[in-house]
């Protein structure tokens, strides 16, 4: 009987524990408030993410993730590194500096750029297997006779490579180091005067690239404008 009273009261101290002490600091932890990032808009993966885009909200801590972002800084100007939705709270992972990737590239399309692949011809003629996505490249071509002279098109001065990839559809820059295959084609992003004209490169002449700038994003956009600024002064001066 004694021993009975005794187990009585330690249930009751221990309830009065539970109450009083560990309930509380649940309570507080349950009903804390942090302020998070959350998504206002549907961002396509390789889409930059703007101000409008973005809303700082304040919801109940528990069960947030503890490296959820808490700072616009940390997320305007980044890129989607996957479909986000409205609502979605943002990871880092979800996140990228930059929207490099062949599928990246693929997704912001949207009419005024083309994705097109021309067949390497030879392993001299794609920089010996090492083009790169983001590579900015001349395109030199020759006639099948060797007679012909090479020749740089003017609209194909700086043009940008999303990928270079295998006979079996390996993209070189999904490569973890274990990939031998040597790439077969290339894909550039062309505007459809250029598309247009690669393709009947392709069918009737030899190309070769030559790398022009491979590094940040800034620079190789400058190449890039210079090529843009072509077309422009050129149709320009076709209508006056």
């Amino acid at each position: 009987m004694k021993n009975r009273t005794v187990l009585g009261m330690v249930c009751i101290l221990f309830a009065f524990a539970i109450s009083f002490g560990v309930a509380p600091i649940i309570n507080k932890t349950a009903s804390a408030k942090i302020d998070i990032i959350r998504m206002t808009n549907n961002i396509s993966q390789g889409t930059k993410i703007t101000e409008n885009d973005v809303q700082i909200i304040s919801v109940g801590a528990y069960n947030i993730p503890a490296n959820v972002v808490k700072n616009k800084d940390e997320i305007i100007g980044k890129f989607a590194a996957c479909d986000l939705k409205i609502d979605d709270y943002v990871l880092p992972s979800k996140i990228s500096d930059s929207a490099d990737s062949a599928n990246d590239i693929f997704r912001t399309l949207n009419g005024s750029k083309n994705a097109m692949s021309i067949t390497i011809n030879s392993f001299a003629g794609g920089l010996s297997g090492k083009l790169r996505n983001g590579d900015i490249v001349t395109i030199i071509v020759t006639g099948k006779n060797p007679d012909n002279p090479a020749d740089i098109p003017a609209q194909l001065k700086y043009v940008r490579v999303i990928t270079a990839t295998t006979t079996s559809g390996f993209d070189v820059d999904s490569s973890d180091g274990e990939n031998s295959e040597i790439p077969a084609t290339v894909t550039l992003l062309v505007n459809e005067e250029q598309a247009k004209l690669l393709t009947e490169y392709e069918n009737h002449a030899v190309i070769h690239l030559s790398l022009v700038y491979r590094g940040n994003e800034e620079t190789a956009n400058q190449f890039l404008a210079v090529q843009e600024q072509f077309f422009k002064e050129r149709n320009t001066l076709e209508n006056e």
